[in-house]
């Protein structure tokens, strides 16, 4: 009865996660701001009791005697022993204090990002960079080495630092010589105008049920930073607007509807267990860029949308289709990593994966963070940062201490790359589909091919087994090549 009673503790361990991640959404979206510190002792406890339960004892002697009948049962063992393996090197008191900080600082950064003042904020974040070096060093054993690594197993399990820097190794190269022929070609003729927000918004419900959203289990709300929260029957949304910039708001929701579709499609016999959420924040990426980029930024697509934002009114400055897909493609060096472009995209990821792995090595100190970011951001793009919104202070991500979660949305690219290629190779009819706003085959593929799977294998061998071969970054450099040599007439 080894596995049956493990997995029977499980599912309620699982369920209270699932109140963890709840309460968390509520914070970005509901939550008065005078609850800030009273959110924090909640998520405090909760964690503690989560704590508890991933380390119970018992957990390690079901885990001893378990023996899998198949699969299914080897993959719930792999998850929950790496789980118990590393929440039990970690203390108690560790996982308390990070859960309960981590949820003040979410207000303190977003009062220090408003103000413009990055001083608001150094204090609290000092603090969060000690407690991951902490956790880092819990999870190495007490060394030195690997401190980052132990924290990027959290997000893409398998991955190393030395990996990354690798692949981003081989990138960089290609990415800066594709900037420079296409920054020296002429711009295409931005959007412009005046976007109502509430118009913008019924849009943005179109675009996230052309994409598979299941409403019946999810919603869109706003938020500061956009993000998706739960899994299973309860998978929620946010996306935010400007109303002068509707492409934040459209391409926001349909990245979070790549998260989203994800977790609604995983088979349902997996609810409540290991496998039924998504195996790593890299092959989540994987969809989210996929629905946002190669298929929503698609000719095709951007297509259907014009059509779509003239039906509702807009008064558009863009003649036709095509000129609004160049718009849509825009390729220039902004300071915000949400909105780059596919080109630069990459860049922003690689300059955090530097600093982030700097400050957990400590060898970059948070009082000295600002100007290392500015610096690096004038080396990388040639612009000087005009304020801390624009610069340090724009990701929610050290706030909330996600150390190691950066370089996953480029591994998402990487493996997005992949999939779009052997997924276009079984759809010759995808550009018509997406031309009359239909990604349903599309998305059938993704649901098929990877969604359903949730965390039964490995990472890199969910996009092997989805795709055909193994993931690599050539397809997605041969893509943002071609897509923008034609484009920008190169």
């Amino acid at each position: 009865m080894s596995f049956a009673d493990l997995m029977a503790f499980q599912r309620d361990t699982e369920a209270l996660g699932h109140i963890a991640g709840r309460l968390g959404w509520d914070q970005e979206t509901m939550m008065p701001r005078g609850a800030a510190g009273h959110r924090a002792e909640e998520a405090g406890a909760l964690e503690g009791v989560l704590h508890a339960r991933r380390t119970d004892l018992r957990v390690g002697e079901w885990l001893a005697a378990a023996v899998p009948a198949d699969e299914v049962q080897a993959a719930h063992l792999r998850h929950i022993r790496r789980d118990y393996t590393r929440h039990s090197k970690v203390p108690a008191r560790l996982a308390q204090e990070l859960a309960r900080l981590t949820s003040l600082s979410q207000g303190i950064w977003a009062e220090a990002r408003a103000r413009g003042e990055v001083a608001h904020f150094l204090p609290t974040l000092q603090q969060i960079v000690a407690l991951k070096r902490e956790e880092a060093a819990a999870l190495a054993d007490g060394t030195n080495a690997g401190l980052y690594d132990s924290l990027l197993d959290d997000y893409e399990p398998g991955a190393t630092a030395e990996w990354i820097g690798g692949v981003f190794g081989r990138m960089r190269p290609r990415l800066v010589a594709l900037r420079e022929r296409v920054l020296g070609a002429a711009a295409p003729e931005p959007l412009k105008g005046e976007f109502p927000a509430e118009q913008q918004m019924r849009i943005a419900r179109d675009l996230a049920t052309a994409f598979g959203y299941d409403w019946t289990r999810g919603r869109l709300d706003l938020a500061v930073h956009p993000f998706s929260s739960g899994s299973g029957n309860d998978v929620r949304i946010t996306t935010r607007v400007s109303e002068t910039d509707p492409f934040n708001c459209f391409y926001s929701t349909i990245h979070e509807v790549g998260h989203a579709a994800y977790e609604q499609n995983i088979d349902q016999s997996f609810l409540f267990t290991p496998l039924g959420r998504g195996v790593s924040m890299g092959v989540h990426e994987s969809q989210s860029r996929s629905y946002e980029n190669q298929l929503g930024r698609s000719r095709g697509f951007t297509g259907w949308l014009f059509g779509r934002m003239q039906a509702e009114g807009f008064a558009l400055n863009l003649p036709d289709a095509d000129s609004f897909y160049r718009a849509v493609n825009r390729v220039q060096p902004g300071f915000i990593r949400t909105e780059a472009d596919e080109v630069h995209y990459n860049l922003h990821i690689m300059m955090r994966f530097d600093l982030e792995r700097a400050m957990i090595a400590g060898d970059l100190q948070a009082a000295d963070l600002e100007a290392a970011w500015n610096d690096r951001f004038m080396a990388d793009f040639g612009v000087a940062v005009d304020k801390p919104a624009n610069g340090m202070l724009q990701d929610v991500h050290w706030s909330v201490g996600l150390f190691g979660y950066f370089p996953t949305y480029s591994l998402g690219n990487l493996y997005a790359g992949c999939l779009v290629k052997a997924l276009r190779a079984d759809l010759p009819g995808l550009d018509g589909d997406l031309a009359r706003g239909d990604a349903t085959a599309a998305t059938g593929w993704m649901r098929e091919r990877l969604q359903r799977f949730g965390g039964l294998r490995e990472p890199r061998q969910t996009v092997a087994h989805a795709c055909g071969f193994e993931p690599d970054e050539a397809p997605l450099l041969d893509y943002l090549d071609a897509k923008f040599s034609e484009l920008y007439r190169l």
